[in-house]
């Protein structure tokens, strides 16, 4: 049994995805971030980022009681390697999966997170870094877009843990600033991940998760402006 730690960010989703595509029991225990459930001790015995997602793995190989991940990535990368699924195991197809994989945490997920609290969130609408962050999320579909021009995938030939990871930011290309007509290939691929039945299945999950906005005006200083000392909640 995989236990899903998990709230209704681009970084859960993706882990909700592969829960799907990877077909292992799992069960989902929600961490709502809005009310600061990622504070608590708990949790953070298991994410020490206070961060969602984290995975508990309690049935894991060696056998020596639950194994517990955080970083969405890192989860990804685990269920893989535990199934033998969607993380090719040849060293070159696998590291074309992992480039771009590890892309998009280091690039997509932060620059475009970035644009979004700029235009969505921030007290005050600050020109120059709403200019900073759409251009360098629009240069970044403009990487994928290339990529997928030569592969049907982002990771090659074959879907793998790298689109899981990248279709729930690109899902949100709208709050970025981003027309998917202008990179041709972008839109191809959206379509083609979005119609499969795990991906369906894990936004109808996430639609009946939350049925309310996570950012309120209470829950704004919860999630940005956090500083070394973990707020009281």
């Amino acid at each position: 049994m995989i236990e899903l730690l998990y709230w209704t960010t681009p970084n859960g989703q993706k882990v909700l995805i592969a829960a799907e595509e990877f077909g292992l029991p799992y069960k989902i225990t929600p961490v709502n971030i809005s009310k600061g459930e990622q504070f608590d001790p708990e949790f953070l015995k298991h994410s020490p980022n206070n961060r969602i997602p984290a995975i508990i793995d309690h049935a894991p190989a060696d056998a020596q009681g639950p194994l517990a991940v955080f970083e969405s990535g890192a989860c990804l990368e685990y269920l893989a390697d535990k199934t033998g699924q969607f993380l090719p195991k040849a060293p070159r197809p696998r590291f074309e999966v992992l480039q771009w994989l590890y892309w998009q945490m280091g690039g997509l997920g932060p620059m475009a997170g970035q644009a979004h609290h700029f235009i969505q969130y921030a007290a005050e609408q600050h020109p120059y870094s709403i200019d900073r962050y759409v251009k360098e999320a629009n240069r970044l579909y403009g990487v994928l877009d290339r990529r997928l021009a030569r592969a049907p995938f982002a990771g090659g030939a074959e879907y793998s843990i790298a689109d899981m990871a990248i279709y729930p930011w690109i899902y949100r290309h709208e709050r970025h600033k981003q027309d998917l007509n202008d990179f041709p290939n972008v839109k191809r691929w959206y379509e083609s991940v979005g119609a499969r039945p795990a991906v369906v299945k894990a936004y109808e999950i996430q639609d009946s998760i939350n049925t309310t906005p996570t950012v309120s005006q209470e829950s704004h200083a919860l999630l940005f402006g956090q500083t070394a000392q973990l707020p009281k909640v």
